[in-house]
């Protein structure tokens, strides 16, 4: 009698813990997509154009102020998803996780969201300030607000980015949670993201670019489980 309902819920917990990494792989993919879509429209309309560095010519343009505003609402939702994913990767570590490059991981991983955010921020301030006529902005501060923009964006939370790729392939090698050749891959794209983000153009796009694989491979070896697992369960 006792034993009868703790039988009943083992199917549900184990099909739970297999939709688990399945959602977040999934929101991984949604974090590269909408973070890649993101800074390509503040790039196009905010920081590759050297005629956005005049105020008033930026303010009076509204397809590069809307392009921006767009992007802008897109980052959020690309920080939320991309907690997800620092929880699916935990998932795939479990008890293995080892407790300095976790710490490494999930600190980088937060002050990337936290840099992301704070940059948007600047850069939707910025764009409110010019948006009230009664409050006009110099050259001067839209010059500064324009250059802290880019450097949260695609320096100081690039590096983080860097640091958390760098964190995740070291734990993939050692516990085996990915293949080889991911982790491989993520260590080129921290080095460049290191050596190269926000002076290169576009480098910046290395790192959803390197979370879209994990993501997909995730998703993919969740799926092969969920094949195989109501066999076992039902033997």
């Amino acid at each position: 009698m006792g034993s009868k309902p703790m039988d009943s819920l083992e199917p549900a917990t184990t099909r739970q813990a297999l939709k688990t990494p399945r959602a977040a792989a999934i929101a991984g993919i949604a974090f590269a997509v909408l973070l890649s879509v993101s800074l390509v429209l503040i790039r196009l309309a905010l920081i590759a154009n050297a005629d956005q560095r005049v105020a008033g010519v930026w303010a009076t343009d509204s397809v590069h102020r809307n392009l921006v505003i767009f992007a802008l609402n897109l980052i959020p939702y690309a920080g939320i998803a991309f907690l997800w994913f620092i929880g699916v990767v935990r998932d795939r570590m479990g008890q293995y996780e080892d407790r300095f490059f976790a710490t490494v991981f999930l600190g980088s991983g937060l002050l990337f969201v936290a840099m992301l955010f704070a940059g948007a921020a600047v850069a939707g301030g910025t764009i409110a300030a010019l948006a009230n006529s009664s409050s006009a902005l110099s050259n001067g501060a839209w010059q500064l607000n324009r250059e802290v923009t880019h450097s949260l964006l695609t320096i100081y939370a690039m590096r983080m980015a860097a640091v958390f790729t760098i964190s995740t392939a070291t734990m993939a090698l050692r516990i085996a949670i990915m293949p080889r050749w991911i982790a491989l891959l993520g260590y080129a794209c921290a080095i460049v993201l290191l050596l190269s983000a926000g002076f290169v153009p576009w480098t910046e796009m290395l790192f959803p670019g390197w979370v879209f694989v994990v993501s997909v491979y995730i998703l993919v070896a969740s799926l092969r489980a969920q094949r195989t697992t109501p066999t076992e369960i039902s033997r």
